[in-house]
């Protein structure tokens, strides 16, 4: 370093360098996640692929529960049937990083409108996920003939057709370009054979343990 340098240049010299070092380690953190992409998955049904044009931009590993209710039906044989009336799960990055949260509430897009009357809720109640990071969420439904039982005893492999997205509170988006989202490799989740086995049984709950990957796919 010259030591006759002004102060000032001197000064101007240290702080370029640092600048310049801080924008090289950033670029050398970040390149990576942006470099990186998610293989398709392969499915045992053409029922199950995603449609042509996109891709998936994430993947969660979930761990956590599908909860059910005995309800009275009219297709059992029994005449009482269990329900499904929400999962509670996280999903969680390749990292062990918390990611998504997944559960059940009323779809904010009103082009898909509540159609139960045991609903107090304008839009249709659909299986959600919420990033953990920035609250965008997206809401689903069943793509036609989009589920597959391929272990016995536990819940189907699924494709799911997005129904609505939401912004979070500050602005956040990663969630928003969802198109869909597959449910694969799921292990447990299956309502119980027991418990529910006549009309006293009904309002016994069960929560079962589950765990699966979910793929969300866009076509930006």
């Amino acid at each position: 370093m010259n030591r006759n340098a002004h102060p000032k240049q001197l000064a101007y010299r240290i702080i370029s360098s640092a600048c310049a070092s801080a924008l090289t380690l950033a670029f050398a953190i970040s390149a990576p996640a942006h470099a990186s992409k998610i293989a398709t998955p392969p499915v045992p049904s053409p029922d199950l692929q995603a449609d042509a044009g996109s891709h998936p931009f994430l993947v969660g590993h979930a761990t956590g529960t599908q909860n059910y209710v005995c309800s009275l039906s009219a297709t059992s044989t029994t005449g009482v049937a269990y329900v499904l009336f929400t999962p509670e799960a996280t999903l969680f990055n390749d990292d062990g990083e918390q990611l998504i949260t997944h559960f059940f509430s009323p779809n904010p897009d009103l082009r898909d409108p509540n159609t139960s009357a045991t609903v107090v809720a304008e839009g249709a109640v659909r299986p959600t996920w919420q990033h953990s990071r920035d609250a965008s969420r997206v809401w689903a439904k069943l793509h036609p003939k989009g589920s597959l039982v391929v272990n016995q005893g536990s819940i189907p492999w699924l494709l799911l057709d997005k129904v609505g997205t939401e912004k979070g509170l500050a602005g956040g988006d990663i969630l928003t370009k969802t198109t869909q989202i597959q449910r694969l490799n799921t292990v447990g989740g299956a309502a119980p054979a027991q418990g529910c086995a006549s009309p006293l049984d009904v309002g016994n709950s069960a929560f079962v343990p589950y765990v699966a990957d979910y793929f969300f796919y866009t076509n930006e």
